[in-house]
């Protein structure tokens, strides 16, 4: 019998792990292994539809699962790390669940592929299958967890019983877990969650899964030098470690010091694991037209089933027998989840629409229908939106406001002084946060869109309440791939599970004299084609304010689209309607009544049209009825069709190129539902089909202006 000193000194040797724990570690291994090879069989008994396997990382992903704590850590993860999520808590019939569709599949009810794994309990994040945005999501989630640490209130109301996302929690220590393959270090979201990461010395573990392959592009053709830890190994505040990923005593030694450096605070951790890929890619993919026999050999020899299995039988943790009766007790479980996970109900068409958009505090609900209470004088929309900001961020701690030049001075110490006047944005809109609420509530980003839009997504999913600010709308498109594969679906494809309610406010539109093709840009109708999206484009100070704090307090991710030559237009200034005022969503407002012609817009165009239409009344005696739509998804229909019924001829006006614009749909919908309410064809009119140019002469042309406007009314009323 083995004496206590004996027992201790071997469990030294195997990395700090117990027997019991060791052959834990392998019954693991083998469940996900075998839970593949079922998915595998299932596919091509055409009993499930798509399959993308873990074999060959288990050793590594087990290693990370053991290391960290579920439930207490956050895992972000991607689709080849079914072995960390067994080893978390999951079990082989939920994964199956999702294989085969069930409307029971915990991870999405039946929404997502296989191997898109969704926990609230264990705290696994919802990821996609785009590679490398789920690093951002980590960066934000960890964040959130240093900022509930320096702001327990914020922690309270976020476990509120009016938010969705009812569990939020925080313990000041924890780590958050993102994986990746190595083909996918080449993505920029990867190097941009590094930057972050690094300056900010955030509680982050990486764990890079290196194959030898993305697809079938061997790594030598994906990375420089072909190893990615050579690549980064200067970025300063991180541990980094390179492991044999087949091994699992020398993984969880190295997953072992990397969560504790990142849980001590000292920074984040990278494991580069080199791992291997037994089976192809995917079974969409077959390996042998690219990768020769030899090479299969080789990294079978690896294969970290196989070596697990001999090293527990040499060291005597288990043998031959009890190897055998560890893998049938498994297959029986694997078995018999499979067959559960068959007999279960698929996911049914009413379930469609569920969870597309919150289901609690909806942007369209009454609640946000108040009435202002007036305060000074008439204000700009640029003064209206920054004094909402601050009433916001007074009212509730979760608010972070973040973006490129928003705060007042990230060099703080002259501001406090009373040395520096801030900048607070480039359109000052943001100003004087920062000085009112501190550097961990209105700070500066990094130039780079995606890392904003990221970020805030990982903050919001931990209940926080990101506002953030895109400083242009023409330098928006590298946030896209977040905004339409990320942010608008957290909610549906995780079947209600995770949300992201933030706000994302970006200045738009052209009128700008000389703003020319990279600060002119309209493009609403590419975000209104995003479901999951709500959009609201103001047009005027009083509306401005009322919308954004609706933005603020609902639970949708919200677009606001702030024409930037509104700002500080005469037009449509109001006196600050005090800290409670909003609007609900899809309530568009006629800003002029009339009884011959319909007139449907936002945004600028609202004061051009209605300038034209003053004109044709005084001139011509023809009453036009001007609709500001004021946001854009939803959009009042019902306020459209009640006043086409009213005067039986439309013209919708837009500042987009007319062709594919946001108007072309209104239109569509006008002649497909209203077509017998009409006395003339439905007319637009709006941007040419062409970009901004500086010259004035030229844009005054490209944009639709009052006198197109007028002349598009006058033709329509004739006809």
């Amino acid at each position: 019998m083995k004496t206590v000193k004996e027992t201790a000194k071997k469990s030294a040797s195997y990395g700090g792990l117990t027997p019991e724990e060791l052959i834990r570690f392998y019954r693991t291994m083998y469940t996900s292994r075998k839970v593949d090879d079922r998915e595998i069989l299932l596919k091509r008994q055409q009993k499930i539809f798509f399959q993308i396997s873990c074999a060959g990382h288990e050793a590594i992903l087990v290693a990370a699962g053991m290391a960290m704590k579920p439930g207490y850590d956050w895992f972000v993860p991607y689709y080849r790390d079914r072995a960390i999520c067994l080893a978390l808590g999951n079990t082989p019939e939920d994964q199956l669940l999702q294989a085969v569709g069930a409307a029971t599949d915990p991870a999405s009810g039946g929404r997502q592929m296989p191997s898109h794994w969704t926990s609230k309990e264990l705290h696994i994040v919802s990821p996609s299958s785009s590679t490398a945005t789920q690093c951002l999501h980590a960066i934000g989630c960890a964040e959130a967890g240093r900022y509930y640490k320096n702001h327990p209130d914020a922690a309270k109301k976020a476990t509120g019983d009016y938010r969705e996302f009812k569990d939020v929690v925080w313990h000041g220590d924890e780590v958050t877990y993102v994986s990746i393959g190595e083909g996918s270090t080449s993505q920029g979201e990867f190097w941009e969650s590094l930057n972050t990461a690094s300056n900010a010395k955030l509680p982050v573990v990486y764990v890079v899964e290196d194959n030898g392959y993305a697809i079938s592009t061997p790594v030598e053709a994906n990375t420089p030098g072909g190893n990615i830890s050579k690549l980064i190994a200067n970025f300063p505040n991180f541990h980094f470690a390179e492991v044999d990923g087949t091994d699992a005593i020398a993984s969880y030694e190295a997953m072992v010091e990397a969560v504790a450096y990142a849980r001590a605070g000292k920074g984040p951790a990278l494991v580069h694991a080199h791992v291997i890929r037994p089976y192809s890619h995917s079974l969409s993919d077959d390996e042998r037209n690219y990768r020769s026999a030899e090479e299969l050999e080789a990294d079978a020899l690896r294969d970290p089933i196989a070596k697990m299995q001999v090293w527990l039988i040499r060291e005597g943790i288990l043998d031959a027998d009890g190897v055998k009766a560890l893998e049938h007790e498994v297959d029986v479980e694997v078995q018999d989840a499979a067959d559960r996970a068959l007999a279960a109900q698929p996911a049914q068409p009413e379930s469609i629409f569920v969870h597309q958009y919150s289901e609690d505090l909806k942007p369209t609900d009454a609640i946000f229908a108040t009435e202002p209470k007036f305060e000074g004088e008439d204000r700009t929309m640029a003064d209206l939106i920054n004094a909402t900001l601050h009433d916001e961020m007074r009212r509730d701690e979760r608010i972070v406001v973040f973006g490129e030049d928003v705060a007042d001075a990230t060099r703080d110490e002259p501001l406090r002084a009373g040395k520096l006047k801030g900048k607070g944005g480039v359109f000052k809109l943001t100003s004087g946060l920062q000085k009112e609420f501190g550097n961990d509530r209105c700070f500066n980003s990094p130039l780079a869109e995606a890392n904003i839009t990221g970020r805030a997504i990982g903050m919001a999913v931990r209940g926080l309440k990101p506002v953030v600010e895109i400083q242009f709308f023409d330098y928006i498109w590298p946030a896209v791939h977040q905004i339409r594969n990320e942010l608008s679906v957290m909610r549906w494809r995780s079947n209600g599970t995770y949300s992201s309610p933030m706000v994302m406010r970006v200045p738009i539109g052209g009128y700008l004299t000389g703003g020319s093709i990279y600060h002119s840009q309209s493009g609403e109708s590419i975000f209104t084609h995003i479901p999951g999206l709500r959009i609201a484009m103001p047009s005027n100070a009083l509306d401005a304010a009322g919308l954004l704090r609706t933005a603020i307090r609902c639970d949708d991710p919200v677009l606001f689209l702030e024409h930037k030559r509104l700002y500080r237009e005469t037009f449509g200034r109001a006196p600050y309607p005090g800290p409670e005022y909003a609007i609900p969503f899809g309530k568009a407002k006629i800003v002029k009544p009339g009884r011959d012609l319909t007139v449907i817009t936002y945004g600028a165009v609202v004061p051009r049209a209605l300038q034209a239409a003053q004109k044709l009344e005084r001139e011509k005696g023809i009453s036009v009825e001007v609709i500001d739509l004021r946001t854009l998804a939803p959009y009042d229909w019902e306020a459209i069709a009640e006043s086409v019924k009213k005067t039986s001829k439309v013209l919708v006006a837009y500042e987009d190129m007319k062709s594919w614009g946001y108007g072309a749909e209104i239109a569509a919908r006008i002649g497909d539902e209203l077509f017998h309410d009409l006395d003339a064809p439905v007319r637009r009119v709006a941007g040419l089909d062409t970009f901004v140019a500086y010259q004035p002469i030229l844009e005054d042309i490209i944009l639709p202006q009052p006198e197109r406007i007028y002349d598009a009314m006058a033709e329509l009323a004739a006809f």
